[in-house]
Order: C-alpha cells, then structure tokens, then sequence
C-alpha cells in the first residue's frame, strides 16, 4: 500500500487530469488520484509534478505519458478494464477486478462485448468504486476517447425505455409484495396515504369497450404494491381474466360518484354487458357500505408532487472525489424530489450529482463553515440569472446534542457503514469532532494519510453503530484491510491499539414503527451509482437498518440502508415522476437486442414526462415559495363510504351502452369528511 502511495505521489498531474477526462472518478463512491495522496489540499490543486522513474515502463501516446507497475508478486490486472493495482485493494474474492462496476459489467455478459460497451460513449467505469488508483492502459484510454464520438447512436439503444419494466406481472409471477406507501414519508403522499386498502372502489376508464369515447366503469382494489393497485371490474367476481394494474395517483383514477358529477359515462364492460340485466340494481348493491377514495384524493396528489428546490438555487453538497469535504452545487434539475446537481465549477455541467432533496449529503450554503468541515473554495465567478442561494429551511433539521460534557471524542472507536462499499460494516474511529453533532470518521486500515476519505456523518445518524453491533446481531463485520488476527475480536483490537469504545449512550437507539417486512418490493437507489433507480427487495432487517438486494444481482452488491432512508421509494414512484426504473439484471439481459452488452450500470437517461391529460410536468415544477414558517403536516387520506349509490347511478339504458347519468345525492356528512348513507327501512 506505501509502495501505490508513493506511485500516485509521483504521478504527473497532466495524466490525472487525463483520467479525469475519461469520467473514472466522477462517482460519489470513487475517490480521485488526490483523494489518496498525501500531498492533496483543502485550499489549492497545485502540485509540483516530479519526473517519471526510469524504472517503470512507459506508454507515450498523443503527448501524453502513462506508467503502470510491470506485473511484479503482489500486484494485479484488471480483466476488465486492464487497469493494474494492488491485488490486495481489488474487489472481490477472486481479485480479478478492480471494481465493482468491472465486476458486474464482466459478470453480465463475454469479455468482448463488455469492452465494446465500454467503447459506446461514457465506459461503465464512469461511477465504479476505485479501490486503487491507478492509471489506465493508454491504449484502451485512447481507442475509448476515438470511439466515444462515433457510438451515440449504439448508446442511445442501449437505455431500457421507462416503461419497459412491468412491475404488476413481475409481483404476481413471483408473489411478492410491495411496501407500502406509507413507509416512505418523503415520498409523494407518503405521509397522507391513509387507509387506502384492498376492497376500496374507483372509477377508472374502460378499456374492455369497443366504443370510441373514452368511458369509465367501477373497479374494486384486488392487490396494492406501492403506488400500484391490482384492479379488478366490478361484475367480473372472481374471475380474473381482465384484472390490471394501474398507478392509483395518475389523473384518470376517480373516486365513485365522479363520472355522475363530471358528465361522464359509466359503461359496463364488454365482456359482461349481457350478464345483468339491470346493472342499477347491481351497482347498489355492490356499492352500499363499500368505500372509495375522498373527492379531494388528486387535489393532495397535485400538492405533494410540487417541490420546494428550484433550477440554479445552490447548495453545498460532498465532493464525490473528496469525501472529506464540500463543494458548492447548483440545481439543474429536479424529478420527484431527486436532484440533479451540477458542480459550479463545471463548464460543460456534465459534472453533476445525484440525491434527494432530504440526503444528508446536501446542506445551505455556509454551512460547512459554521460546523469546521472540510471545503473546496470556488474561483468560479460567473452568475447566472435566477440563481440564488437555497433557503436553510429547505433542508432537514438534525437533532440537538449537548457537546459540552459526554459527547464522542477523537479516536474512539466504532462500526459503521462504508460509504465506499455499502454492502459492508467496517471497524472505523471517530478521526475529528465538528461542530452541532457532526463527526469525520474513518474507516480502518484503508484511510489515505491526510484524511482525505474521512466522511462525515452525524453524532444521531443510524449508519453508525456502538462496538459489537455486528457481533450481536449476526452481521459480518469486516476488520481493518491487513488485520491478521482472525476471527475479529473487538476486546483484543481495542487492547492493541489502545483505544476505547465510544459508549453506546452516545449512538441513536430510536427505532420507528417503519412498516417494512423481510421480501417487500420497491425501488431504490444504488447509492454506488446515485443516478440509477433500480428494482430491489428487502431481505433483512435489523431494527431500523434495512439489507437492500438488487433483483438479477449478486448478493456482494446489497447495501446496507436506514428504514427512513430518502433513497428508497414505494412500487411505481418512477413511473409517477416520469424517473428512469432499471429492472433486474436478467429482464433487460432477455430484453435489450443482442448486439447491446447487458449491463446494470447504464447511464440514467431522463425522457421527459409521460403525456397525459394533466401533465405530470405541471405538477413537477408548480411554484412554491419556501416560508420560514413549518408547513403544517398534510392530514392522512380517509377512505370515505360511497355516497348513496341508487341516487348516483341512475341508468340511463340505450341499445348496446350502458350508461349513468347524475342524480341528486342523498347524503349526510359526519363532520369528519366521511360520509353515510341513509338505508331505507
């Protein structure tokens, strides 16, 4: 490892900025060349570039010169990318790869086509976890950069279409189940979903017509999952052979009673028509006592997809290269609630970042100066209009901790998340304590000399845990990268380094009433590439942490998640915010043509909103002024009971339609916005 650091330290600063141009560290997970060297600093990217060893081999290729190790015992080549390292630091057991993402793109399909994949535009590489920088094969390098120009089209083939995935068959064939809505407070109507359950009735239109107009019949809620409800028309009983799946928060789903207050036609569908002969009387009696969703269901779905952030506000947001520090960012786009930030410095704006708008990893400007963290100063003057500093309301409060007797201290030690590989829980220590609870902690045995890949995280954050977490709850701890004495004992590590635990007191034992339940559907993040969204299962849970699994993929990939973590999100999110889904490794490997590589890490591609009635655009971007003022909780949606169903479905029979026409509705409220029916004696 002293020998790499000493590689990278004499590595000329024109052939990092060369790497840099090919995108193989523009991941929140990679760490540049710098990140590891320790000649890197917080105030100026001057280096003194030293001359080249004679003993190293050298590729000479467009003026530019590249050096990599010869091969000698201990080091190893990447089959993937021919990238060579320390074999120590490659990923994987076997230590072919230097990556993950090399990892996965060499496991998803030949060697061949992975590399010309890695041809088509951007490689694979872009977001991969470099655990040891090196540089890359100069030829490689070069024929990437030739090809990039003549591949867009190949690339552009290569993006799963949006609505590829059907999450309704991929549930029922496999018998799963979504979480539910509710689980997912930052989500739209995450906090206002309510008792929305199985036996709820909706009006929705009827594709089982033959009718030119658009016509809408009754449909009972089946199945949920997510956002997702399994639909069956009423009249069809247990028959299932029309059942569908339809996203309960697009505007063509309505409560009962719509159509006869709209003018719009109920129509039975085709399949049934002749099964009743008076479909009044049927209807009154399916619908009495039954419930739907409250008049004002769309309105909350319009105000809960409005968001507070705005195009060009800024923030501070982590260096993806520099996980010890901050960078100002401004916004560039916003989809539901996700962000797309672009670094300020960037010129061509292809610097960018993903995350939530409530990630940790984003905060106002000025506050790492308020809290002594890390950050990269800006000589970037150029303003543009409209931009403007992002309110500190907008970002979620962290709790308040009493620093000032028994708080954590430098050097403790205790087991927490890496952020660099989030499938593991790693020994780390509490390497600096900052301001209003915030902690820089390192991750043993693999941080650079000057704490460039320290990370910061909360005193109250779930992602770090008390000394033995692991041990108690049967999670496998990994030890410091070259600890020999194994199996990890903390009482014989703390004796040796002569260290202490940081008291358990000190670590956040909340644990909220989440909901989520081992097997549960959803979309999540792959918080090693933030820019994907990936369909994924809960496979365990430990208290509040959550083990995220990524269908189609290996176990090595899972990652450890917070129950309230703003990078999961319930079954049909993507589809309502017009988000790109990745399906699972094996559905686009069936899917995409044969001349494209099947890979996970394709580069989300945004399309644009779905075109509907009411576009999902109006309600991405309606204008919200932040207020200083807490916005009061929105109250959660209460099925209502149907209101008198004789009175709203007054038939109006013709030949082959069948149709409902408005009536005066006998109705009382309770005051609750629930509403009864008056039964006759």
């Amino acid at each position: 490892m002293e020998d790499t650091r000493d590689l990278a330290e004499r590595t000329p600063r024109s052939e990092r900025k060369r790497r840099d141009s090919f995108g193989m560290f523009d991941g929140y997970d990679s760490c540049s060349e710098e990140s590891t060297s320790s000649s890197s600093s917080e105030d100026s990217e001057d280096e003194v570039v030293p001359s080249i060893p004679a003993s190293l081999p050298i590729i000479k290729n467009n003026g530019q010169v590249y050096t990599y190790p010869d091969g000698k015992a201990g080091m190893a080549t990447c089959e993937m990318c021919g990238m060579v390292g320390v074999r120590d630091a490659f990923y994987s057991k076997t230590k072919r790869f230097c990556s993950v993402s090399c990892s996965r793109s060499y496991s998803s399909n030949s060697k061949k086509a992975s590399i010309l994949a890695r041809l088509q535009g951007k490689p694979p590489t872009k977001k991969a976890k470099v655990l040891q920088k090196q540089p890359l094969v100069a030829k490689l390098a070069a024929y990437a950069q030739y090809q990039a120009s003549q591949q867009n089209q190949a690339k552009s083939k290569a993006v799963v279409p949006a609505e590829s995935f059907d999450w309704g068959r991929y549930i029922c064939s496999n018998n799963t189940v979504g979480a539910p809505v509710s689980c997912f407070k930052h989500a739209p109507m995450g906090t206002c979903w309510g008792d929305i359950e199985e036996g709820v009735r909706i009006e929705v239109p009827n594709s089982d017509t033959s009718l030119s107009t658009k016509v809408y019949w009754i449909a009972e809620i089946i199945k949920l999952a997510g956002f997702k409800a399994l639909l069956r028309y009423e009249g069809f009983d247990n028959d299932t052979s029309k059942d569908f799946w339809c996203n309960l928060c697009i505007p063509e789903v309505h409560q009962v009673g719509w159509c006869a207050s709209s003018g719009k036609p109920l129509v039975p569908p085709k399949s049934i028509q002749h099964k009743y002969s008076n479909w009044k009387v049927f209807l009154v009696k399916r619908l009495t006592g039954a419930k739907t969703l409250p008049p004002d269901f769309n309105t909350k779905v319009h105000e809960n997809m409005q968001f507070p952030f705005k195009k060009l506000m800024r923030v501070e947001v982590v260096d993806k290269n520099y996980l010890c520090r901050t960078r100002v960012a401004l916004v560039e786009q916003v989809i539901g609630g996700r962000l797309r930030l672009v670094y300020e410095e960037s010129e061509d704006g292809s610097d960018d970042f993903w995350c939530h708008m409530q990630s940790p990893l984003i905060h106002n400007i000025g506050w790492s100066r308020s809290i002594g963290h890390r950050f990269k100063r800006s000589d970037f003057t150029k303003k543009f209009e409209g931009q403007m500093d992002a309110p500190p309301q907008l970002f979620p409060k962290v709790r308040d901790v009493d620093q000032s007797s028994d708080w954590f201290k430098d050097g403790m030690k205790l087991e927490a998340i890496d952020p660099l590989n989030l499938s593991a829980i790693c020994v780390a220590t509490v390497r600096k304590v900052l301001a209003d609870g915030y902690l820089m902690i390192g991750i043993d045995g693999s941080e650079a000399v000057d704490g460039s890949d320290w990370f910061c995280y909360h005193g109250t954050s779930p992602s770090i845990f008390p000394v033995g977490f692991c041990e108690i709850n049967n999670i496998e701890l990994t030890p410091p990268r070259g600890y020999t004495k194994l199996p990890f004992k903390w009482f014989d590590y703390l004796r040796e380094t002569g260290s202490r635990a940081a008291p358990v007191r000190l670590f956040n034992k909340e644990v909220p009433n989440h909901g989520f339940r081992q097997g549960m559907k959803l979309e999540a993040v792959d918080l090693m590439e933030p820019r994907l969204v990936c369909v994924a299962t809960v496979t365990r849970i430990i208290h509040r942490l959550l083990r995220i699994h990524f269908d189609g993929w290996e176990d090595e990939y899972d990652q450890w998640v917070d129950c309230e973590s703003p990078d999961l999100y319930p079954v049909g999110w993507c589809q309502l915010t017009g988000y790109q889904l990745q399906p699972p490794a094996a559905q686009s490997s069936r899917e995409m043509p044969q001349s494209v590589p099947k890979q996970k890490k394709k580069a989300q591609q945004y399309k644009g909103q779905k075109k509907s009635e009411c576009p999902v655009s109006s309600l991405l971007i309606g204008p919200i002024a932040p207020s200083p003022v807490p916005p009061v909780p929105p109250s959660p949606v209460s099925c209502v009971s149907v209101p008198s169903p004789e009175s709203l479905l007054r038939m109006k029979e013709e030949p082959d339609e069948f149709t409902f026409s408005q009536g005066t509705s006998d109705q009382e409220s309770n005051g609750s916005g629930s509403y009864y029916i008056k039964q006759e004696p």
